[in-house]
């Protein structure tokens, strides 16, 4: 039975995967440093939709930070986790974790803690 942080972070992973495999570096030709920081105009964007983008964004990146600072197996628990929860499918698997089921659950369970409280103490949840 879940409660309500574990659905909470449900969410947050799911979220964060598709924002993660959204990510593009940007592959373009350098450009002169004064338009370094600009931005597209967002004409068509209301105010609170920008504002809604730029929490989104920010909540995101400390997502990717607190699970980037996670050490292996519990940081590929994490990947996979949130690869399965976007997806809605529990089929994929990593070769960093364990075969033996029991073992893997154990990890992911653990990784699951260890990711809430630190996304508790960052105040994203």
């Amino acid at each position: 039975m879940m409660n309500d942080s574990q659905h909470i972070l449900d969410d947050v992973l799911s979220r964060w995967h598709s924002w993660a495999k959204s990510y593009k570096a940007n592959q373009q030709t350098p450009r002169d440093p004064i338009f370094r920081d600009a931005k597209s105009g967002r004409g068509w964007d209301s105010t609170d939709e920008i504002i809604e983008d730029e929490i989104q964004n920010s909540m995101m990146e400390a997502v990717d930070f607190q699970v980037s600072e996670m050490q292996d197996p519990y940081r590929a628990a994490i990947y996979i986790l949130a690869r399965n929860l976007s997806t809605g499918r529990s089929v994929w698997l990593s070769p960093r974790l364990p075969v033996d089921p029991m073992e893997r659950a154990t990890i992911i369970s653990e990784a699951r803690i260890q990711l809430t409280r630190r996304l508790q103490a960052a105040g994203v949840m």
